[in-house]
């Protein structure tokens, strides 16, 4: 996967968990999660993924996805997790999945995005990525979900 398409899922990931109202605010979360950007590489990203701002309950605008790109963003996810998986297995709550070499923390944004019932969080390193999940089944449930989705 590119360094374009790793970032682009990194801005994803994090304007779904935060309200982001300027590019200087993205650009420092994505600096504090170690990836450099620039001002000008941000601005490309934010036209590409066809971001917009929203007005938030306290009346602050933030960055969002537009309504009708959000099966399209479901798709990229999908595709992301695709080309990264290598190996789906858990013990007990925790899955445990191998990605392809420098593409678990893209993986790993897809996973959070995709919101997968009873996942309760993830953690990833360069190849592999940690899922709790809230039982045992769940994790079973999930890991077999994954499984589907891994290139025979």
């Amino acid at each position: 996967m590119s360094a374009r398409k790793e970032r682009q899922a990194h801005i994803l990931k994090l304007i779904a968990e935060h309200q982001i109202a300027t590019q200087d605010e993205l650009i420092q979360r994505l600096t504090a999660d170690g990836v450099s950007v620039t001002q000008a590489t941000v601005s490309r990203d934010l036209k590409e993924l066809k971001l917009v701002k929203k007005v938030g309950a306290e009346g602050k605008s933030y960055y969002s996805v537009a309504e009708g790109e959000r099966n399209l963003h479901q798709a990229r996810y999908e595709n992301i997790l695709t080309d990264a998986l290598f190996s789906v297995d858990f013990a007990m709550n925790t899955c445990v999945i191998k990605t392809h070499a420098g593409m678990a923390n893209a993986a790993c944004a897809a996973l959070d995005a995709l919101k997968f019932d009873g996942v309760v969080g993830t953690l990833a390193g360069d190849d592999t990525i940690f899922v709790l999940c809230r039982t045992e089944e769940q994790a079973a449930a999930f890991c077999r979900e994954l499984r589907e989705r891994i290139p025979a």
